[in-house]
Formats: structure tokens, C-alpha cells, sequence
């Protein structure tokens, strides 16, 4: 409880983002104000958008692409993938990128961004909001992704990662006027973030666990529904190069779809992925550490 305290202690030390917060405050005013301006074509464009920024972009190309390299892909396809993510307005990928790749190195352990450890809301936006978990400074950036430092145009994504919700809005609100601006800008981002932040939050507290991991990592299929197939955490947290996070036939993962169908067509290769039916050895499953410790409980009887 003091360790967590403390943690918690260093993490606000630093007091509110107001430039962060201002923004998502905005943000969540403009998707209510959406609310009142419902038509069926604005929701329709705003639910492709969703899964264009959210399945496209943070699962297929932040997450399994740059933050693992589960797969490779032509440049012009990263590029495209990785601008799709900026739509999602979670930062650009170099910052994205380094912050989950810390987040694995410390998962809910001390220096982990994001750990429900520090509480739920801490877990779930409140990292956002408060300290610099999601603001470091360049050279701390730099040893978790001098893959993308080096890239031109990775760095120029990152550093004008708003700019492609600039454009978008403005053409949609030239094509359908300020529904489609209000649902396919802000009411979609909205979703999304608190789609990407039930990753961090809810999956690191409710649900099932397949693999006996270090960490607070489940598998939850009500997440996995609103972001295309990341809320299979604990699956992922015990294979994290894997693009399949679904492992077993029943665990809906779109974003592995979408990336065998890039393989397919010959825009994927090296790809890396891991089922139920080809499981390594570590981590040990959970129902294996079970049966093992009451062999060893009755063998002590």
C-alpha cells in the first residue's frame, strides 16, 4: 500500500496536463453535443472512421506493427497505417509507441505508465490527465523507439499527428455539415480513446486468465469487441510479438483478420503468431499451474 502511494505520489507530482485536459475536455462536450445531431449517415461514417482509427491504425499498425514488429509490412502500408492511428488522436507513434513499450517492460510493476496499481482512474485516464507518464522528454523516448527516431517521416507524423483530424473534419463537415463533423470527428475519438483506455484500465482488472503472466493482464471479451480485438490482454501479454491475440477459434480478433488479409495479398510478411493449437512452452497455463499445485498439495497430504 506505501509502495503504491508513492508511486502514485511521483506520478501527480507535477500537477494537470491543461492542454491535454482542455483538449479531451472539448472533446467530450463535442461528443455529447453529437447526441442531438443523430442521423443515420453521420453514425454510419462515424462507425467506419472508429474502425479506420481504431483497428487500422492503434491495433494494426501502433500496436502489432511499430510497438512489436509482429509483422512487416511496405513502407507506403506503414505510412498509411500509422496515419489511420493518428485519426484515433492518442498521440503520435513515436510517443505511443514508447509509452507501451514501457508499459511492457514494467507492467504493473514500479514505472509502469498506466497501472490500475494506482487506481482505476489512474489506470484509465488519469495517466492522461496528471504527471508526465505520457509527456517524457526526447531522450527517454528515444531508448524505447530508435527505430522511429530515425525515420523522417514517422517523426513528421508525430510531430503533426492532429493534422489528419484537421483535414478529415474539414471534409466531412463540407460534405454533410455538422452532424458528420460531430460524430465522425468527436463523438469517434471519444469512443475510441475510452476504448484504447479499457485496454489499460478493465483488462488489467476483470476478466479470465489463459497464461500465468507477471502481471494483472486478463482476457476481456466486452473490450475486445470495442477495439477490434485488443482486449485478448492476457493472450497478448503472454505472447506479445503474436498479431493473433484471438488465440482460439471463439476469440474474435478483427485486427488479425485484417493483417492475414494484408498477408494475403502480399503487403504482410514475417508474420509472427501464436494459437492455442501451437502454444510455446512459457508462459505455463494457468489450468497447468492449477493441476500442478494440487499434485503437489496431495502428494504433501
Amino acid at each position: 500500500m506505501q509502495d503504491t502511494s508513492l508511486r502514485k505520489e511521483r506520478a501527480t507530482s507535477d500537477g494537470i496536463n491543461w492542454v491535454t485536459a482542455t483538449a479531451m475536455g472539448l472533446f467530450h462536450l463535442g461528443a455529447i453535443a453529437a447526441l442531438f445531431f443523430f442521423t443515420w449517415q453521420a453514425f454510419l461514417v462515424s462507425a467506419f472512421l472508429w474502425w479506420v482509427s481504431g483497428g487500422l491504425g492503434i491495433g494494426m499498425s501502433y500496436h502489432r506493427l511499430l510497438t512489436h514488429r509482429g509483422y512487416k509490412a511496405p513502407k507506403w502500408v506503414e505510412y498509411f497505417l500509422t496515419w489511420c492511428a493518428t485519426l484515433a488522436l492518442e498521440g503520435g507513434p513515436i510517443f505511443w509507441v514508447a509509452t507501451h513499450r514501457i508499459h511492457h517492460q514494467f507492467s504493473d510493476e514500479e514505472g509502469d505508465p498506466h497501472s490500475p496499481l494506482d487506481g482505476k482512474w489512474w489506470s484509465h485516464m488519469g495517466w492522461i490527465l496528471v504527471g508526465k507518464s505520457m509527456h517524457h522528454d526526447t531522450t527517454t523516448l528515444g531508448r524505447y523507439v530508435p527505430d522511429l527516431t530515425k525515420d523522417k517521416v514517422h517523426v513528421w507524423l508525430t510531430k503533426y499527428h492532429y493534422t489528419s483530424n484537421i483535414l478529415v473534419g474539414a471534409i466531412l463537415f463540407a460534405i454533410g455539415g455538422l452532424p458528420w463533423l460531430l460524430w465522425g470527428v468527436f463523438f469517434r475519438v471519444v469512443i475510441g480513446l475510452h476504448a484504447t483506455w479499457a485496454v489499460n484500465s478493465i483488462t488489467h482488472i476483470w476478466g479470465s486468465r489463459r497464461f500465468a503472466t507477471k502481471d494483472l493482464s486478463t482476457n476481456n471479451w466486452f473490450v475486445a469487441i470495442f477495439t477490434f480485438g485488443e482486449g485478448w490482454h492476457n493472450n497478448h501479454h503472454a505472447h506479445p510479438v503474436s498479431v493473433r491475440h484471438g488465440m482460439a477459434w471463439y476469440e474474435v480478433d478483427l485486427n488479425w483478420y485484417g493483417i492475414w488479409a494484408l498477408q494475403k495479398l502480399g503487403l504482410a510478411r514475417h508474420v509472427y503468431k501464436v494459437s492455442v493449437d501451437n502454444l510455446p512452452p512459457k508462459p505455463a497455463l494457468v489450468a497447468n499451474l492449477k493441476a500442478a499445485a494440487m499434485a503437489t498439495a496431495a502428494g504433501n497430504d
